[in-house]
């Protein structure tokens, strides 16, 4: 069985600041890599318009793509927009059926912005679906019915939105990629000014590893970390089911405080 992965996520830089470690230990282990932003990072701008900024987040992203590297999806709907209805189901299907991965990667289903929490429950939905003959995927794509695990990163300042600090399920060691993490969210060069501006967020690269390290801190074990919390079985596998661990052993630690 090909062994593949796909990191569902709201935005351009989303999957850079909480899921790229995570994907490059993969990749280091011979998975395949999928890479699929939902929205196309047109509001994230204070300068420019909305299809100039569109147009040079999509070159960014598709820049990391490459570097990781993973096979790119383009995005399906403008910032602000990414809603559950029937036809971003569709499409997100579509993209679970044609990646057939045995791991979903995707935000918090609770955190701190409407497009992160949709995008969870899309990643959710899609891979639901993924054996039902008899739902439509846009385009079609055939269902396929082996076990997939779905993975929620930590919520944006490790915190859900009434500031409840969240522990994961799963601590993956990422000290030793936090250079190769910082090089793939600079190349979202376009975002340094915007994150200043509206989120106060004076280096973005420094944030993303601060929050790394506060997870680590919550480890235990590793100085750095990505958090994951792993979804209920329920429609998607077996009970024990869980690839992540089995795939990063040593360097992937199971909390028991969750």
């Amino acid at each position: 069985m090909r062994q593949s992965v796909l990191a569902i996520a709201a935005h351009p830089d989303d999957i850079e600041f909480v899921m790229a470690g995570t994907l490059l230990r993969l990749i280091d282990r011979g998975w395949t890599a999928h890479y699929f932003n939902l929205a196309n990072g047109c509001c994230g701008s204070m300068q420019l318009s909305r299809e100039q900024c569109a147009a040079v987040r999509l070159q960014e992203a598709r820049r990391v793509a490459e570097a990781l590297p993973a096979e790119f999806y383009p995005p399906i709907c403008d910032d602000l927009q990414i809603f559950y209805n029937a036809e971003t189901h569709a499409q997100v299907a579509a993209v679970v059926r044609r990646a057939r991965p045995q791991i979903i990667l995707t935000h918090a289903p609770a955190d701190y912005m409407e497009d992160h929490q949709n995008a969870a429950r899309l990643a959710v939905g899609g891979a639901f679906v993924r054996g039902m003959p008899n739902f439509e995927s846009l385009p079609p794509e055939d269902a396929y019915g082996d076990d997939v695990a779905v993975y929620h990163a930590q919520p944006h300042g490790n915190r859900d939105p009434l500031g409840t600090l969240v522990i994961p399920t799963h601590f993956v060691d990422v000290t030793d990629l936090i250079p190769r993490k910082r090089e793939l969210l600079s190349y979202h060069e376009s975002q340094a000014g915007w994150l200043d501006a509206t989120q106060s967020m004076g280096s973005y690269l420094n944030a993303m590893v601060d929050l790394n390290a506060e997870v680590g801190q919550l480890s235990g074990k590793f100085r750095f970390c990505e958090g994951w919390r792993q979804h209920i079985h329920l429609g998607l596998s077996a009970p024990a089911f869980d690839p992540l661990q089995e795939a990063l052993g040593e360097t992937c630690l199971r909390s028991t405080m969750a």
